[in-house]
């Protein structure tokens, strides 16, 4: 059972995304936050494995919050929901150790495969998503494509495909799946790359993907 912290100002919204979530047998919502402050201390008390944090929230926003849990709960993956008049959040959330970003407004079957993608050890960023992320970093785009196919070539092809699929929002698991190797393997050639290309996390390495186009965004 995948335990769900979920904070939100707004009751409408927690109520639509907590219902979304109730729709898979295997997530459970532990508790609700109406600010980040309450977050924080909600996910001491309960021990989440995921948490998903609305960017504007009183007392304590969810990017706070999020640099926060980093240190207060470790173990738990945090996801930023999100909306398309949020850009300037975005480039802020990958520094403060987010584990993806999911739109409000999106389907709802991606908010149930990001939860469980995240909770699996994976990134959840949706392609629709990715491609705002990647625009509000700054810079002209095709620049930037060319500069991570560059950042990308000293990869092997195993470690490529590997990171391609991380860049679609599948998990170590569904990786090894499709590829037919071990898991251990997967969690061994993402933690390779992600030292070789000095990055954070996961969601810096989609996101690297989707630049270079190793993901297709159809």
């Amino acid at each position: 059972m995948i335990r769900v912290l979920l904070a939100d100002d707004e009751t409408t919204i927690r109520a639509g995304v907590r219902a979304i979530l109730a729709t898979d047998p295997g997530i459970e919502v532990v508790a609700e936050a109406g600010d980040g402050r309450e977050a924080v201390e909600l996910a001491r008390e309960h021990r989440p494995d995921v948490v998903l944090l609305d960017v504007r929230m009183p007392r304590l926003d969810g990017l706070a919050a999020a640099e926060e849990l980093r240190g207060a709960v470790p173990g738990a993956a945090v996801v930023v929901l999100t909306t398309f008049s949020e850009d300037a959040y975005i480039a802020r959330a990958l520094g403060s150790g987010v584990g993806g970003f999911l739109l409000k407004s999106g389907d709802p079957r991606e908010l149930v495969a990001g939860v469980k993608a995240v909770a699996a050890g994976g990134a959840a960023l949706s392609p629709s998503v990715a491609r705002r992320v990647i625009d509000t970093l700054g810079g002209e785009r095709f620049t930037r494509a060319a500069e991570a196919r560059t950042r990308l070539e000293p990869l092997t092809g195993r470690e490529r495909e590997v990171v391609a699929l991380l860049g679609a929002g599948l998990s170590n698991q569904e990786i090894a799946d499709r590829m037919h190797i071990a898991e251990g393997t997967v969690k061994a050639h993402v933690s390779a790359v992600l030292s070789r290309l000095d990055l954070r996390n996961r969601v810096q390495l989609a996101v690297l993907a989707h630049e270079a186009g190793l993901v297709a965004h159809d």
